[in-house]
Parts: C-alpha cells; structure tokens; sequence
C-alpha cells in the first residue's frame, strides 16, 4: 500500500502559495491557489476533460456532469478543469448554486447566477476573476489593430465584428453595448463604459435604467439567462479567446427545490442545454456541472424524474466496473484509495516544507503510522471523506515546526479525529 519512493511535487514552492494552500486545509477549504501541488490520481477523468476543452476551442460544445458522493471531489475537479481550460486560452465563469441561484427562476434568482458567474470571470492572464472589463479592452485593441491594418474606420470595424451577434437571441442589444463601451473607450467616458460593463454583467435590474444609460430596452434576466450565456461565448472568442467554460457547482440545490414546478423548470434548463450542447446548437461553449448521485439518480426529485434528462442521461449499457465509459456526459468520480491517501500525504508534506526536502518533518514511516490511526478511529471515511484526515495531518506538521523537540511517534496517537460532516466545503475535496 505504501509508496516509499513516490515524488512530490517538484520544484520549490513559493512562500505566499505555500501558506494559502496550508491556510485553506487546514480551515477546511479547498485552496484556489497551487492544486498541482497536491493534486493525485483522476488521470482518466483529466483526459476526459483535457478533451472536452479541446471541442470546446474547435468551435464545438461540451456538457458534463461531474457526479459522486461528499467527498469523493467535486469541487476540486471543478477547479482543476477551469485551470485546464484557462491554459488552452478559454475563458471561464464560476459559481455555486443557492436557493438564491438557480438556472431558472421568476424573482431574479437567475439573474443573480448570471451576475455572480461574470462577477467571476477569469482568463489566464487574470485566474482570480473579475476580468470582463480586460476581455472588453482585449476585444477593442484588436479591432483597432485590425482597422490600422486595413486602413478602416474603427467604427466601422468594430460594427463588422460585431454583426455576428445580432443574428442571435438578444444580440442586437448585447451588440449595441459593446458599441457603447468602445464609445466610452473612445471618448474617455468612463461612466459609459462602466454603466456598459453592468450591463453586460447582469446588474441592471431595471430596463428603465439600461435605456437611459446605454439606449437598449433590454436587461439580463431570468428568461434570458442561458441566451447570453451563448452571446458571451460568441463574444469571448471575438476577443481572440478560445471559447467560455461555465462550472456550475451544488448543482444539489436544484434536487432541494421544494416545489415540483419549480424544480421542473430549473430541470428544463438544464435540458436545453444539454440538448444545445449536444445537437451543435451552441459554439465555443461548455459547461460543467457538479452533483451528488440523489441529485441525478433520485428518481421522485432527480434529474432521472425528468424522462427526457433521464434518457439523455443515462449511463452506457455496456458499461462495468471494470471498464467504465468517460465519452458519456456524466462522469462519476469514485471514492479515494489507502494509496492515493498515502500519496496526498507525501504532496502535503512537501507543499508543508516549502518544496524543499531537507525542511521535511516526519519520514515516510510516519505516513504510514498517521493513516493507520486515521484508520482506527474513522474506519474507511479516512479516504472517503478525507478532511478530517488533512486537518490533522496538517496540524501535526504545524505543532513539530513551533516545538523542534518533539517527535512525531509521541504525537500521532493524541491526534482528534471527527467523521466529516456534508456541509464542509473540503467534503468536496478532489484528489
């Protein structure tokens, strides 16, 4: 079970990556920062991934639904996915659903999925979101170039690029404020461009507001959630992008919706997504969704209570254990194993000493011993669930850096061990 000779991760650490990876284990959280240092296993599930994103920047469309129990690593995937695509120059959108979030919804709760996942848009040049307005310049100085080039009018120029968006649900509008950014851009009316950048972001709640502003009689809303979604997509990959990724996580709280017609509503969405993403209804588009098996599986308040869901859905039938098929749109990630456990260890305990192994404090023996208390305490939840386990690993580590004198056999034995709970965010820890 052991591994004496695995490899950490190699190369040195940065000290500020270092203490937010620390920080964030041992507060229960998944870190955003530095998951190649402690990312083990899922290598099929990666590649799975690796092409989606690839269609996905050949113009094609992509949807997934990550599917496994608390624990067993929804959110980090996520993470790791949004980080593959922003190396292959896609732009992402991220957010968590809520009962104030939803697909679908009468009272703004749409609107507000689509003002939180802009809010957290990202490219590679800025990982951490917030990176419309930098996707909007990008788009503009290309344009301008383009116009330099050809001795065109800027204007002129920017309406050409843009015609393609007016063939599409809300287009014209969405097209007409981009216009109004470059006119800001132009201008040096920075009011223009940031009342553009709401607009485009989904905070302008009134149509009001948005005509006297920007001149457009439209707003994002709830009904048009998804149809800007595509407009966004379109746009990114004007901007000289790839295509957009869409991560959607607890994707639960959709299975949580009290009421039936509600719940069918959010599940419509979904289907016409699917459906968009599958008939080649969409371009440069994809999207993640991440889930717990009652959430697909449940069949009174699942996915799989929604016959068209359930038939595009379902799993292939010639599928086994033995030979599992990740081409399908669901993707199920299995529980952990005693050796990806050990190999996490190692990577903490690398990541812990700064990348630089002569700083190590505990030798291998000591992984060993920690998994085997971990093990008498929580019984099969250590790898399962595996937070607890980091925690206290974590922990150990941190009481042997303050007191050089103790020695880690005396300490393993006293270490506290809890089974996790569902509603910590590292019971979506991924490994």
């Amino acid at each position: 079970m052991t591994r004496p000779g695995t490899p950490p991760a190699a190369g040195r650490i940065r000290p500020r990556e270092r203490d937010a990876i620390v920080a964030s284990l041992r507060a229960g959280m998944v870190p955003r920062v530095g998951q190649q240092h402690i990312q083990v296993g899922r290598a099929a599930e990666a590649q799975a991934a690796v092409r989606d994103i690839d269609r996905i920047a050949d113009g094609g469309a992509g949807c997934r639904f990550v599917i496994g129990e608390y624990g067993s690593g929804k959110t980090f995937f996520l993470h790791l996915v949004r980080s593959i695509a922003l190396e292959r120059r896609l732009v992402t959108v991220h957010a968590d659903l809520s009962p104030d979030r939803r697909l679908h919804a009468a009272s703004g709760q749409a609107r507000g999925l689509y003002a939180e996942l802009m809010g957290n848009l990202a490219t590679r040049a800025r990982p951490d979101g917030a990176a419309l307005s930098s996707v909007l310049e990008r788009f503009v100085t290309g344009a301008l170039s383009e116009a330099a080039g050809t001795g065109a009018d800027p204007a002129g120029t920017i309406r050409s690029r843009l015609s393609t968006l007016t063939e599409m649900t809300g287009g014209y509008d969405f097209a007409a404020v981009v216009g109004a950014y470059w006119r800001g851009y132009d201008t040096g009316d920075e009011r223009l461009r940031a009342d553009a950048v709401r607009w485009l972001r989904g905070e302008f709640t009134s149509r009001v507001d948005a005509r006297t502003a920007l001149g457009v009689r439209t707003i994002v809303d709830d009904c048009s959630f998804y149809d800007h979604l595509r407009l966004m997509a379109r746009f990114v990959h004007l901007a000289g992008f790839n295509g957009l990724l869409v991560c959607l996580d607890e994707m639960v709280n959709l299975y949580k919706i009290t009421g039936s017609a509600a719940r069918n509503a959010n599940y419509e969405q979904l289907l016409r997504i699917v459906n968009d993403t599958s008939q080649g209804g969409a371009a440069n588009l994809g999207f993640v969704f991440g889930g717990t098996p009652e959430f697909l599986l449940d069949p009174r308040r699942g996915l799989f209570s929604y016959p068209a869901l359930a038939s595009r859905l379902a799993p292939n039938r010639f599928a086994a254990a033995d030979r599992i098929d990740l081409s399908g749109p669901v993707l199920r990630l299995g529980n952990l194993t005693p050796e990806d456990v050990f190999v996490l260890l190692t990577r903490l305990r690398h990541v812990f000493a700064a990348g630089d192994p002569s700083r190590y404090l505990v030798p291998d023996e000591a992984l060993t011993a920690y998994m085997a208390h971990c093990s008498a305490r929580l019984g099969d939840a250590y790898f399962r669930t595996p937070r607890e386990t980091i925690r206290g690993f974590l922990d150990l580590l941190a009481l042997l850096e303050q007191h050089p004198g103790l020695h880690w056999s005396d300490l393993i034995g006293k270490v506290e061990l809890t089974p996790d709970g569902e509603d910590d965010e590292l019971t979506s820890f991924q490994l």
